[in-house]
């Protein structure tokens, strides 16, 4: 493993494990369990999957690169929608409630696996980008590109 990306890993890691455990003694040994998972290899997975989405987000297929910010567009479509199904159910509260129990029954068609493949995925995403964004920042203050 990168050893920027070693160290990268285990601060982040350390981080989230200082806000999740207020408890000093079981917060420190949770950073030590993580630490021998990091050197013995068990995080490997997780480089693996971070230099996928990495490479899904520099890819030059707009496909690609864009299909998680394109579902950010769809969710702010499903939010907006909200606002004239509100005025619809003023006037017509039979058609609203059908409306919001056929995009329920839609929703609830799709798998919780797949609920949860993507959540992961999406998170996942996110934080690498937020490092890669970091890292960019930082070398733009170091006055490099």
């Amino acid at each position: 493993m990168d050893p920027l990306i070693f160290g990268n890993l285990l601060s982040i890691g350390g981080k989230l494990i200082d806000r999740l455990i207020p408890d000093k003694a079981a917060a420190d040994e949770a950073k030590l369990n993580f630490a021998r998972m990091a050197q013995d290899g068990e995080l490997k997975e997780l480089e693996i999957s971070m230099s996928a989405i990495v490479a899904e987000a520099r890819s030059s297929d707009p496909w690609t690169s864009r299909a998680r910010p394109s579902f950010l567009y769809v969710m702010y479509v499903m939010i907006l929608t909200a606002l004239p199904m509100g005025v619809l159910s003023v006037f017509r509260p039979d058609m609203a409630v059908q409306i919001a129990e056929g995009v329920k029954a839609w929703l609830t068609a799709i798998p919780d696996q797949l609920w949860w493949l993507f959540g992961a995925g999406y998170l996942g995403y996110t934080g690498v980008r937020s490092f890669v964004d970091k890292r960019q920042a930082e070398r733009i203050a170091a006055g490099g590109k």
